[in-house]
């Protein structure tokens, strides 16, 4: 691949400087963040190369599992060792939303326990992965008043409970489809509470049914949908073979066809943060948002790397879009980010 750098180094500017409303009213620092690299001129039809990124949170344990809801206006996201979901408005830092998220038990439990992967269904109500609780759930209050009460989608496989649910979508017919590696067991592989022999990616069809759709994923991690909702993407962030897949539905729902989009392996051996690949989101062209080595790569559908968001020296670990996808959200590490599309 020819590389077409075009280099922009970006610092996280004080909120309020040009931005709408939805910029929070407190100060962000001048912390130097991250810069857009395009490699390929359908790039910049997606993002400019001189866009601000800007810090709309700090300081939480593990940001992960962004989500834009619409009706209320506001971003949730998990912070999965602190078993917390926190709230920001655009107004206002963020704010506790949700404590306990992942882990309901009083007993001390080691590892990942929080939620990590949150979705909204159909009807706009919060789904969760939880880690501690190794299962996918509904919360059962209404956005405005939360509370930990869930409804349980799914909890084991075969009676065989789940190893720690990471990521998970809903279409538009209220089908959930779930990833299931090791990383919210507290000695992954090795854990002794282990059940399952394998790492699966899940589908819970709208009548409640569960199916296992791949078992051949390892550490099957970041999942999302095509906007015909005719591909489903899963992210392997394997240490040794990390990797974007791509793999046709039936109309069923279940896997067709497909395998590797992209190998990510060059992409982590020549990256500053050598991530494997984790959650992403999809655009309105059916580009791949996907964090991963040294960020935000962006794929196009046929799986080219298209550019990056560089993040400096913190793993990226999900993103989300706002509902008309100008505006992308993004969690890595201690921070929560936000960078505008065109």
């Amino acid at each position: 691949m020819n590389k077409v750098l075009l280099p922009a180094v970006i610092a996280c500017l004080a909120a309020g400087s040009g931005c709408s409303n939805e910029v929070p009213k407190t100060p962000t620092t001048d912390t130097l963040i991250g810069k857009v690299e395009l490699y390929d001129p359908a790039a910049a039809a997606l993002i400019d190369s001189t866009v601000t990124i800007e810090v709309i949170g700090r300081h939480y344990k593990w940001s992960e599992g962004p989500v834009w809801v619409p009706a209320k206006k506001m971003l949730l996201f998990s912070a999965v060792r602190e078993n917390r979901i926190y709230r920001w408005n655009g107004a206002d830092t963020p704010m506790l939303y949700l404590e306990p998220s992942g882990y309901t038990d009083t007993a001390f439990r080691d590892g990942e326990n929080g939620s990590n992967g949150l979705a909204l269904d159909r009807e706009g109500r919060l789904l969760l992965c939880q880690s501690g609780n190794r299962q996918v759930v509904r919360l059962n209050a209404a956005l405005d008043s939360p509370k930990a009460s869930f409804t349980v989608l799914a909890a084991d496989y075969k009676g065989k409970k789940f190893n720690s649910p990471n990521d998970l979508i809903a279409d538009s017919k209220d089908n959930i489809y779930f990833t299931d590696p090791i990383y919210g067991l507290p000695k992954h592989e090795n854990d002794p509470t282990r059940e399952l022999s394998f790492e699966g990616v899940y589908r819970i069809g709208n009548d409640g049914k569960l199916s296992l759709l791949i078992d051949s994923i390892s550490r099957p991690n970041g999942i999302a949908l095509s906007p015909d909702e005719k591909t489903l993407y899963v992210g392997s962030s394997d240490d040794l073979h990390t990797r974007w897949y791509a793999f046709h539905l039936d109309t069923a729902g279940g896997i067709g066809s497909g395998g590797v989009l992209l190998e990510g392996a060059a992409l982590k051996a020549r990256a500053t943060v050598k991530q494997g690949a984790d959650g992403f989101k999809i655009d309105k062209h059916g580009n791949l948002f996907a964090t991963g080595p040294d960020g935000v790569n962006i794929l196009s559908p046929e799986g080219k790397l298209l550019g990056l968001i560089r993040i400096y020296r913190r793993p990226t670990s999900n993103c989300a879009f706002n509902e008309t996808k100008d505006v992308l959200y993004i969690t890595a590490d201690d921070l929560v980010l936000r960078v505008r599309i065109k």
